[in-house]
């Protein structure tokens, strides 16, 4: 991976993801962002003792960890004439410029591969580069609910007082990202198998909508829109809080349902006729509940945890971020790391979610200060003379 040369021309999350995962195995990529300005991930919390500052942005520390930064404004002549010196040694190419924009300055494959034969172009789109939607600018909550997961955390047709619902953060960037990243690599292993430099379009829309499951098919089997608070066939399986935080109660088969009983010291409302099987503590679930979260509300999750986990019930934890943070599984497994910023100092960021035994992956070096590494990049890779970085520098090029 150390031979691969990326160049990323992306902001917030989908691209600068997408190059990460590449960079933090070893890929050398450039991310090339507007000068002054730098990518809008830098604006975005959260930020060390609320102090807004472009350089300690946790998003952005966290997304461009191994890259080498340059200021470029690809948007003028003379700055896309330097991206172009750019793309003729490069391997690849990934960006999440809009389409509108990419047809105003000119980024398009055709053009860019007539440089370089060989190069594999990852264009990420909220809607692809096709379609009636093409040109549509989207946000993540625009993508989270064109791509059908809100009104999956919606009340559904028995609880229409609770409107469709986005989780928190940047979901539909990292989930466009990770699918571009998949795309990307087996465009470079089919270059390596003697096939062309190609195209790569990703949709961030259709990388959301892929992985919905059985929910397209709710609706043309049994005209069913599937949603968090949709009548369930079989009980509990549902969040329930205890004294110290939440847990999920899954009792899908009737011996999950006596294990459970069980743990809970065979009550004798257990015996209700109306609770004797799974379809009957669904009907009667109202009823059921009273009797579940007086019980549960009273344990705390990790002794509950055990015991079910000692009888195989497949109860879960529902983890906080501190839980996480302090979960002894993942300080076993190293995932969170530490990482040293000049300017933002020392903290801890989620590690990688794979591990390799021949190519292990590592925190090299942080995420660029905006224009770190101009004199490097424009005077060791495209040979410019000092002069020449402080002119286009005086005239906001770089």
């Amino acid at each position: 991976m150390s031979d691969l040369k990326i160049v990323e021309l992306g902001e917030m999350v989908s691209a600068p993801y997408c190059t990460k995962l590449f960079a933090d195995l070893g890929a050398d990529v450039v991310k090339i962002e507007r000068p002054r300005i730098g990518d809008r991930s830098r604006t975005r919390g959260p930020f060390p003792n609320d102090d807004v500052h472009p350089e300690k942005s946790g998003l952005f520390l966290y997304l461009n960890t191994n890259k080498r930064g340059v200021t470029l404004d690809v948007a003028t002549l003379e700055g896309f004439g330097i991206f172009e010196d750019f793309i003729a040694d490069a391997d690849v190419l990934v960006h999440n410029v809009a389409p509108p924009e990419m047809d105003r300055i000119g980024l398009n494959f055709d053009r860019l591969r007539r440089i370089n034969s060989a190069l594999i172009m990852t264009s990420i789109a909220p809607y692809g580069l096709s379609g009636p939607y093409r040109n549509y600018r989207s946000e993540d909550l625009t993508l989270w609910c064109a791509g059908g997961v809100c009104v999956l955390n919606g009340g559904g047709p028995d609880h229409s007082e609770m409107p469709p619902l986005k989780t928190f953060g940047h979901q539909a960037g990292y989930q466009g990202g990770v699918h571009a990243a998949t795309a990307t690599i087996a465009a470079v292993l089919a270059r390596a198998a003697g096939e062309a430099g190609q195209h790569v379009e990703v949709s961030v829309q259709e990388s959301i909508a892929s992985q919905l499951e059985m929910t397209f098919e709710y609706w043309p089997y049994a005209k069913m829109i599937a949603s968090r608070h949709g009548q369930k066939p079989v009980q509990p399986a549902e969040m329930m809080r205890c004294k110290d935080g939440y847990i999920y109660l899954c009792c899908i088969f009737e011996h999950h349902w006596r294990a459970f009983v069980e743990i809970m010291g065979n009550p004798e409302w257990a015996d209700e006729e109306i609770f004797s099987d799974g379809p009957k503590r669904a009907q009667n679930w109202d009823a059921l509940k009273i009797f579940l979260e007086e019980w549960v509300s009273r344990q705390t999750v990790l002794d509950l945890y055990r015991k079910a986990q000692a009888k195989r019930v497949p109860f879960a934890p529902v983890s906080t971020m501190d839980d996480l943070l302090n979960s002894e599984h993942l300080q076993a497994r190293d995932f969170f790391v530490e990482i040293a910023q000049p300017v933002a100092g020392t903290h801890k960021y989620p590690g990688a979610p794979v591990k390799f035994s021949q190519t292990p992956w590592a925190v090299r070096m942080p995420a660029p200060t905006l224009g770190q590494h101009n004199a490097e990049i424009f005077g060791g890779w495209l040979g410019m003379t000092s002069a020449r970085i402080e002119a286009l520098t005086h005239k906001g090029v770089i």
